[in-house]
């Protein structure tokens, strides 16, 4: 529904060309589940511009549908691997990547090797992958390409009607992932692709892997590292998911601090309203914001942003500082001149597979790691509960979330995330990240005694590593060139604090907003437990 899902959407298109497909000998390859042996990967070229002009390759990792039954039903993993740039004797393996979701394209993610200070990422094989179920992973899910449009049904159920008609929308849409996905839908846990991850090092003919996670990913990440200590040698987890909170809960812990950075962004307007024009305080901004959204119930902008659409623009916000001048601008040029071109850019509404691919294999996910509640009087009370204190996206959260109520696969049990026999892990995370709340990096520092927090302090940016800020992503570069982490200082806090991603200035000179603008990601938008499509 906006412009971060589309970035991501744009990112996993086209991607490859020369690939092979399933050989015969991986039908009659036989074993139990650990065993499993894949074929190697037949590497073809990359249709993704990013990719060609790094020389990357792309193929398919052939897999069991069901690990249980090695021999059955195969499906296709997509692959891409942009190779080292060292010499042999510097080469230090494979890096397998994932961008979040649970639900995003990884094959383009290999470029961020590039973005490592003192080309400590050319010591490596930086590689991506499609999870099973996604982008051009060999079957895709895709439930229902209209499901998100505009003029939704308002997200706040303040009648009896809206909250019978998005539960009714929710569950519908669940049952046409059930139709649609069949039995991929049983076999699209985060296990499953953990068991991936491994067939994919075997591939690679790697004893052990590297792999740099963000959001979504670092669960991924810790769950590969409880059940295969012995085979990671060194990991980077940036913006960290509290393995406690599974998925539940943990989107709840979203709305709060969502709504907490709401207020710090709403008073970097306010500093600048020589700019913008929007109110001296913040808490002027945020009534101009809560009253254009009630107008916009009645009287959608250009017969399309109406108030879902209006709040689904603010939520990047929360995520990130990157877009905050876009966000600003579009709110500005409404408010002031009533001028909604940069609503509708900023809102870019989704649409196709592949859009519907994100938020098919999110729900795919997180519906099935564990089991949600399904009495809807909790979702009830829980989320009136929070929105009474902390409204700005509680409700709408709430119903991305909602399919998991309905949904056709059966949930299984969370992995117990342990660290014990994990090698040191270089953690990263923001104090105010909304979307993976800083208490679960310190949840996971707990578990994983030998791993190392940077904190950028005072921050509100999710998985904003490789940004250009020195202190960290130096400290990143270290690890990876020579595996040593910064000193674990003792108690329950980070051990070296850094300084965020910077709020930008609207008032630079345009070269300056553009060079801060290039030393954004390379990579698609990491995200997890995503409300509204900002993925």
């Amino acid at each position: 529904m906006r412009k971060f899902l589309a970035a991501t959407v744009a990112a996993s298109a086209g991607l490859l060309i020369g690939a092979g497909t399933i050989p015969a000998a991986a039908a009659a390859h036989g074993g139990h589940a650990s065993g499993y042996t894949p074929p190697p990967i037949d590497w073809g070229t990359c249709t993704r511009p990013s990719l060609q002009a790094r020389n990357a390759e792309c193929g398919f990792l052939v897999v069991p549908l069901d690990y249980a039954k090695p021999n059955g039903t195969k499906i296709k993993i997509a692959v891409s691997r942009i190779k080292h740039k060292s010499s042999d004797a510097q080469y230090q393996g494979v890096m397998l990547t994932n961008p979040g979701g649970p639900g995003g394209s990884g094959l383009g993610l290999p470029v961020i090797g590039e973005s490592v200070p003192n080309g400590a990422g050319d010591l490596y094989d930086w590689i991506g992958f499609d999870p099973r179920g996604v982008g051009s992973s060999v079957p895709a899910l895709s439930c229902d390409t209209e499901y998100f449009g505009y003029n939704r049904p308002y997200f706040v159920p303040v009648n009896r009607k809206l909250e019978k008609t998005w539960r009714a929308k929710a569950a519908g849409y669940a049952k046409k992932c059930d139709k649609a996905g069949g039995a991929l839908l049983d076999h699209v846990k985060t296990t499953d692709s953990v068991a991936d991850m491994e067939s994919l090092r075997k591939a690679l003919g790697a004893k052990q892997i590297n792999y740099y996670g963000f959001s979504y990913g670092t669960y991924l990440g810790q769950v590969y590292a409880t059940l295969h200590p012995e085979r990671i040698r060194r990991a980077v987890f940036d913006g960290v998911v509290d393995p406690t909170r599974v998925w539940y809960d943990a989107n709840l812990d979203q709305d709060v601090q969502f709504d907490k950075n709401m207020d710090v962004y709403f008073g970097w307007i306010a500093k600048y309203d020589s700019v913008y024009h929007l109110g001296k305080t913040g808490k002027a901004v945020e009534a101009k914001y809560y009253a254009t959204l009630q107008a916009l119930r009645k009287t959608p902008a250009a017969g399309k942003i109406g108030p879902d659409e209006w709040n689904d623009i603010f939520v990047s916000a929360g995520y990130y500082v990157y877009g905050w001048q876009d966000v600003a601008d579009a709110f500005a040029a409404w408010v002031n001149d009533r001028d909604p071109s940069l609503l509708l850019a900023n809102y870019a509404e989704p649409g196709g597979v592949a859009a519907d691919n994100n938020y098919a294999m999110y729900l795919a996910t997180q519906c099935t790691d564990v089991k949600w509640p399904q009495n809807w009087s909790k979702w009830q009370r829980d989320n009136w509960k929070i929105y009474a204190k902390h409204p700005f996206m509680t409700w709408n959260n709430a119903w991305y979330n909602a399919p998991c109520l309905n949904w056709g696969a059966k949930p299984g049990k969370p992995v117990q995330i342990s660290g014990k026999k994990a090698p040191g892990i270089l953690l990263i995370a923001e104090t105010n990240d909304a979307a993976t709340p800083f208490t679960g990096a310190l949840e996971v520092r707990k578990r994983f005694g030998k791993s190392v927090l940077i904190e950028g302090v005072g921050g509100t940016t999710h998985s904003g590593s490789l940004s250009g800020i020195a202190c960290t992503d130096d400290t990143i570069a270290t690890y990876l060139a020579t595996g040593v982490l910064p000193k674990r200082v003792p108690g329950n806090r980070s051990d070296k604090r850094c300084a965020p991603v910077p709020q930008p200035d609207p008032t630079a000179a345009a070269a300056l907003r553009a060079d801060v603008a290039g030393k954004q990601p390379a990579r698609p938008v990491p995200s997890v437990g995503r409300p509204a499509l900002v993925k």
